[in-house]
């Protein structure tokens, strides 16, 4: 059972000073806690005291579930892995925004200097019907996988690495390519839409394929099994442009609308004159 998609955002406090007399954070944090997916779930309130504010936020929960640990209380369940916001394993709804205050930034690199001494502080995991809450912040994003299972690759035999000169790729186009494959798939698009829609995850891992000649054989196969998987597990997308502002990453929204132009073209395309311009 899934968490209500709305989040509740902490109340608004009066100025503090940033840090308390020691240099220190003393928070209170609001965590969600969920035994299993089945289960209805609810909030418990943590005091987070002593934190320093060049932590990052995984590491002060680290701290707390140490805590937890040593009173022999069951520590908090989130998400983690290479805390470099390269692999996108963490990710988490931080006072109601996706990864939290700090614009282009994954949970894992933000640090708790951009929080006051005193801030109640709410964290959610992912809301989405599509990312099941497996234990407390820890989400299934197994359906972004099947995205990417249905055609997000070359499955060309490519043999021994070509030369680097062999294919020649646009500058403009491979500075775009590359913009698309700086997604880390963490799920922060789906999270933040108001639709719980993925088309931002999805085009991304498209067009990163779509854009580049390499890509070509398979473009039009690849946009409709991609695009068409998406839609058996997630909302439509409605231009509403939140995915974007809560991307780590900052991928534009004009990959949506190439890959929605790509679609129709798939649609319409005679696959058996592809290789033809």
């Amino acid at each position: 059972m899934n968490p209500p998609k709305t989040s509740a955002a902490a109340p608004e406090a009066p100025e503090r000073h940033p840090t308390g007399a020691a240099g220190t954070l003393n928070l209170r944090l609001r965590v969600w806690r969920q035994d299993g997916p089945g289960d209805a779930g609810r909030f418990e309130t943590y005091e987070a005291t002593g934190i320093s504010p060049d932590a990052s936020f995984l590491e002060m929960l680290d701290v707390l579930n140490e805590r937890l640990t040593l009173e022999g209380r069951e520590p908090i369940a989130f998400e983690s892995d290479c805390r470099e916001g390269i692999c996108g394993t963490c990710g988490l709804m931080i006072n109601g925004r996706a990864h939290g205050p700090q614009k282009g930034t994954a949970t894992c690199q933000l640090h708790m200097r951009q929080f006051s001494d005193g801030d109640l502080i709410t964290i959610e995991p992912w809301r989405a019907g599509a990312f099941e809450v497996i234990r407390d912040l820890a989400v299934d994003r197994t359906p972004l996988d099947r995205i990417i299972a249905a055609g997000g690759y070359i499955s060309v035999n490519t043999g021994a690495a070509p030369d680097a000169n062999l294919v020649p790729v646009p500058k403009e186009a491979s500075d775009t390519a590359f913009d698309a494959a700086a997604c880390i798939g963490c799920g922060a698009c789906v999270a933040a839409c108001p639709n719980s829609a993925a088309q931002l995850f999805t085009a991304a891992k498209v067009q990163h394929l779509n854009l580049l000649p390499q890509g070509q054989p398979e473009r039009w196969g690849r946009t409709e099994a991609m695009v068409e998987t998406m839609e058996q597990f997630f909302g439509s997308c409605t231009n509403h442009g939140e995915c974007s502002e809560a991307c780590p990453k900052e991928i534009s929204i004009d990959f949506i609308a190439w890959t929605n132009r790509d679609y129709v073209r798939a649609k319409l395309k005679n696959r058996k004159l592809a290789g033809q311009r």
